[in-house]
């Protein structure tokens, strides 16, 4: 009875973890499908925008520009509020610390949350790939390619400052909060407008944004000239990512 008792502990120890990740990506992605708050702005909201401000607006080089630009615009709000709104939510309701307690991997709820904002992220891209396209822009599969990839990456860095901030501030605040990042970095950073147009002071601090160095990776694929090199974009924005994933992951432990 006693050999019997004691191989269920070894047992279980041994059992794939996959499973687990697979049914937290499937509540993930069932929760942000269900909250058309949440599903709507961010795919439609910066189509919409490329459709006014780069198509039927835009003359020269802005249909262009902006297609590059916006898929990183499209990647800002699925990770900014996914993480940001959401886990202060999570912390405030008391889930967060139910699925602490739960014999889970640490790591499944935020890779099931990454995936989600990378997920709309492409999704995002692709919409604003097939609007440029129908509007005359030419765009070649390697240039798809290219900005999928960008948008895909750009969950990362800021999917991190958007946990930074739900970590930090409360379900009350942290729409304002993300709101208040959300829209100065989309400006700050050259992704509604060239910052060529604007005074000389936006240039000069733009290498302080990380959606100015996610623009910078983008521009290239539509053969627009980008600013620094690639590798320095990518050193910056992992930096980013492990500076505030740092930061995020202490102060949840102090409320923990």
């Amino acid at each position: 009875m006693n050999t019997v008792i004691a191989s269920v502990p070894a047992a279980s120890a041994r059992a794939p973890a996959w499973p687990i990740y697979l049914a937290e990506i499937r509540c993930e992605l069932r929760r942000a499908w269900r909250y058309p708050g949440f599903v709507l702005p961010s795919l439609l909201f910066p189509v919409l925008f490329y459709s006014l401000f780069g198509v039927l607006l835009g003359r020269g080089q802005a249909p262009v520009y902006l297609l590059a630009t916006y898929c990183v615009f499209g990647a800002m709000a699925p990770a900014l509020f996914g993480f940001g709104v959401q886990l202060a939510l999570d912390r405030e309701g008391g889930l967060l610390t139910l699925k602490r307690a739960l014999p889970m991997p640490p790591m499944a709820p935020l890779l099931a949350r990454l995936l989600m904002a990378v997920l709309f992220a492409v999704l995002v891209a692709m919409l604003l790939i097939a609007v440029a396209i129908g509007a005359g822009v030419a765009v070649t599969p390697r240039a798809v390619l290219h900005l999928l990839a960008v948008a895909a990456f750009a969950a990362l860095p800021l999917g991190a400052i958007g946990l930074l901030i739900g970590s930090h501030v409360g379900a009350n605040a942290a729409p304002a909060v993300v709101n208040l990042v959300y829209l100065p970095l989309a400006v700050l950073s050259g992704l509604w407008l060239p910052l060529s147009i604007l005074p000389p002071l936006f240039t000069t601090l733009a290498p302080l944004w990380p959606t100015w160095h996610l623009a910078q990776l983008a521009l290239p694929a539509v053969g627009q000239p980008a600013q620094g090199s690639l590798w320095v974009h990518v050193a910056v924005l992992l930096g980013i990512t492990a500076v505030a994933l740092g930061l995020a992951r202490r102060r949840l432990r102090r409320i923990g």
